[in-house]
């Protein structure tokens, strides 16, 4: 489990409420969760979460981590069409080989999580 809040009292008056019903071990401050790393600016007040080790390791695994970043994923005016799909046996074949549905998946949970910015290009495409 991961408490954050704005207020440490706040927070060991949970933790001290919780481990009346709960044995409970605190590791102290996280440092990420789930694929996701924490980032804090306490004077500023800013909590960060960032994907970017878990996002070039799906670049990686598809064989993309060489790709030229760019500020927009997609434009609106993209559209995929049935007259794009692969014609060919050979064309079919290579689709294939694509592990499409994991790689979609990657990028929905990185969607989801902290880059709601690539919703769209990923809704095309899914």
């Amino acid at each position: 489990m991961l408490i954050a809040g704005s207020s440490i009292e706040e927070i060991d008056k949970l933790k001290q409420q919780l481990s009346k019903q709960l044995e409970i071990k605190d590791l102290g401050a996280a440092k990420q969760i789930l694929g996701m790393r924490i980032i804090r600016d306490k004077d500023k007040g800013i909590l960060k979460l960032s994907q970017t080790k878990s996002v070039k390791k799906v670049l990686s695994t598809f064989s993309m981590d060489n790709v030229k970043p760019i500020s927009t994923p997609l434009g609106n005016h993209f559209k995929l069409s049935k007259d794009q799909s692969p014609k060919t046996e050979l064309e079919c074949g290579y689709i294939d080989t694509i592990p499409y549905a994991s790689a979609i998946g990657s990028l929905m949970y990185a969607m989801v999580c902290t880059r709601p910015d690539i919703a769209h290009a990923v809704g095309v495409v899914r």
